[in-house]
């Protein structure tokens, strides 16, 4: 680490054997959708795949069908991942069940299923940390959070989780509901994300700020953790990022590839 960069705290409303998120080596190495440079993007497959490649922690995008349960996909179609058509929101888990998100990817995963929260959290919850992203941003003000803080409840895991998302609703939601899981202010790139970067995350309770790759520098990280709050950076694939990034006191990356990650950290052969 280099001189001068202070280590974050928990905050003191938080405590922190309450959470992995302390407790784990920096920076830590989140698997981006699992390890979705060698599997299909959001999938059962691609989080054990992650944890397999030695990543700490995994990452995960949520959203609620049109049964108004919490399944696993990035985008708010199904187009690109399946082999099916349709809005997340217009659609029920049974017709999800029927779609193959396995086969775009590669041969190898065909037959793979868009998974549901519960079944990434009875499968994976206590392997590691897991960031569950609220990606609710084009069905309105529903109950996502809502009903994934109860999941999170009905399978202990609260120690587990953290929360990000770029609406600070969606994580104003989860704090009032479980005030001790960690949340962390997601940025999007460039001049969109200025205001997140700087003032809605200085002046928000957040345990972490989620900025993009080419936003972040060193004095970004020390003005982060003089406020005793920490940095994770999304999405690093490339070694020479990943040990930069290191030197810099990040405490955390986002990577599709969680093999390449470990070894550039020298944890991995």
């Amino acid at each position: 680490m280099s001189a001068g960069v202070r280590t974050p705290t928990a905050p003191k409303y938080i405590n922190p054997i309450m959470s992995l998120l302390y407790e784990l080596p920096r920076p830590i190495v989140f698997g981006h959708r699992g390890a979705c440079a060698h599997a299909p993007e959001n999938t059962l497959a691609s989080f054990v795949m992650a944890f397999e490649q030695g990543a700490d922690a995994i990452e995960l995008d949520a959203k609620l069908s049109a049964d108004g349960q919490v399944v696993v996909m990035h985008d708010s179609t199904v187009d690109r991942t399946t082999n099916g058509q349709g809005r997340v929101s217009a659609l029920t888990v049974a017709k999800m069940r029927e779609l193959d998100a396995g086969a775009s990817f590669s041969e190898k995963f065909r037959g793979e299923k868009v998974p549901t929260l519960e079944e990434v959290f009875e499968s994976e919850g206590q392997k590691g940390l897991i960031n569950v992203e609220l990606t609710n941003y084009y069905a309105g003000r529903d109950d996502l959070a809502e009903k994934v803080c109860a999941l999170v409840k009905k399978h202990a895991l609260e120690d587990h989780i953290i929360f990000s998302s770029f609406f600070a609703y969606n994580l104003k939601k989860t704090a009032n509901l479980l005030p001790n899981v960690p949340r962390g202010l997601l940025a999007l790139d460039g001049w969109k994300g200025m205001w997140a970067r700087s003032f809605g995350f200085m002046f928000g309770e957040y345990q972490a700020l989620h900025p993009y790759l080419t936003d972040v520098d060193q004095q970004q990280v020390q003005r982060v953790h003089r406020l005793k709050r920490r940095v994770h950076v999304w999405t690093v694939n490339s070694a020479q990022d990943i040990v930069r990034l290191k030197e810099w006191g990040v405490d955390g990356i986002f990577t599709d590839d969680p093999q390449t990650a470990v070894r550039a950290l020298g944890r991995g052969a």
